[in-house]
């Protein structure tokens, strides 16, 4: 005689092409509900069935799983902008957009495996770009790939890695969910791309760039004094504030920072209280602030009523919000004008590291002047010294070794 099923148990019965069976779970919510599974072969559900029992007798499990795509958007809607900033947030939504759903966002969530993930990570790295976002589409006149002149767009390395660590993050949330019982994109290895060597200024290339800047009244000199001499960031000196400077304490105090996110300038407080610090003012960062001030004050009786009161240092010639991407091309220009090396604004960052280097100045007293939240970032540039002052160390290495004065 068949024994009776037991209420809650579940059944197996006949279905399309095969067969079907469900269990009763209890899902996160606390609701019991049905879980349903299909095969081709009765053993291929009794084997699904108890897997699901096990996973059960853990904890809750899911009955519904939503596309790749549709867990991106409610994860980027209710993890990631609330809890980073908006740049970084904004980021994020891009290398979902034109990186990973493209291509893995049809995929079931509770069905993405490794081999999806590693398929997608080595077509980054071979697909044109262009091709693949329709970029070349969207202009008004083609010059490449719809032509059928494909220019071989392929994503940098950096690229490929960064989309990858959104895709991990997002699965990683998912596990805490208890959407899925392990995170398939960390079994993927997408090794570290090694750091492109950066060219950074000399003692004489800032002071030919600063003096550049000062024999032509480059109306923004006071900011690449600020620059060089206090390492700030680009954001943070274009957020820095009339009332954040005291030029009679000669101190500035970097606690703001300007970004233009999702089509719009923002100042926001700096990314980590680490950021946040009073600097003390050396001459030449106090007379070019002093500078600074005769000129917005001529500026603004120019400009008359179309004067903006944004009350930040660096702005327009109307007192607007300095657009980043604006200073980053006069900055540009300004060092093609002085003859010197052009290197990106936050290279000046390393630039003013690599001098304090020279100058003997300890690692701790250079993290807090760069203020970076761990020594291990300021060692990282410590350890990346010019040629210059390695080959003196050399000289110096093989004279000691060679019997020289000491």
């Amino acid at each position: 005689m068949a024994r009776k099923r037991l209420n809650g148990e579940g059944s197996i019965y006949p279905y399309e092409h095969g067969f079907r069976g469900y269990v009763w779970v209890t899902t996160p919510s606390g609701r019991r509900q049905r879980k349903y599974v299909s095969a081709k072969s009765r053993p291929e559900v009794v084997d699904k069935l108890q897997a699901i029992r096990s996973a059960a007798a853990r904890g809750p499990v899911n009955t519904k799983f939503p596309t790749l795509e549709s867990y991106l958007d409610g994860w980027l809607t209710e993890v990631v902008r609330p809890s980073l900033a908006p740049s970084t947030a904004s980021n994020y939504d891009l290398f979902c957009r034109r990186y990973i759903v493209q291509d893995l966002g049809k995929k079931r969530l509770d069905r993405l495996t490794v081999r999806d993930v590693q398929t997608w990570v080595n077509a980054l790295r071979t697909r044109c770009q262009c091709c693949a976002q329709a970029k070349d589409a969207a202009r008004e006149k083609p010059r490449c790939c719809e032509l059928g002149k494909c220019c071989g767009q392929v994503a940098a390395e950096w690229t490929v890695h960064q989309a990858w660590m959104v895709l991990r993050g997002a699965l990683t949330q998912a596990m805490r969910d208890e959407l899925v019982s392990r995170n398939v994109a960390a079994l993927v290895r997408v090794p570290v791309p090694r750091k492109k060597s950066r060219t950074v200024w000399s003692v004489d290339d800032a002071r030919k760039f600063l003096e550049s800047s000062r024999s032509a009244g480059d109306p923004l000199h006071a900011g690449y004094v600020l620059m060089l001499v206090l390492g700030l960031r680009r954001g943070e000196l274009l957020g820095l504030a009339w009332e954040d400077v005291d030029l009679d304490g000669r101190e500035a105090r970097i606690e703001w920072q300007l970004q233009r996110v999702d089509g719009q300038l923002i100042r926001r407080r700096t990314k980590t209280s680490a950021s946040d610090a009073a600097l003390p003012l050396p001459d030449i960062a106090l007379d070019a602030l002093k500078s600074h001030q005769t000129l917005e004050k001529v500026s603004r009786l120019r400009a008359g009523e179309a004067w903006h009161k944004s009350g930040l240092v660096l702005t327009t010639r109307f007192g607007l919000p300095l657009d980043p991407r604006n200073f980053h091309r006069k900055f540009k220009e300004r060092a093609e004008a002085a003859g010197v090396p052009v290197v990106s604004v936050h290279s000046t960052r390393r630039t003013c590291a690599s001098l304090l280097v020279e100058l003997g100045v300890h690692p701790r007293v250079a993290m807090t002047i760069l203020r970076h939240s761990q020594i291990a970032v300021t060692m990282d540039i410590y350890s990346q010294v010019t040629s210059q002052s390695t080959r003196d160390a050399l000289a110096q290495l093989g004279s000691r070794l060679a019997g020289g004065e000491q």
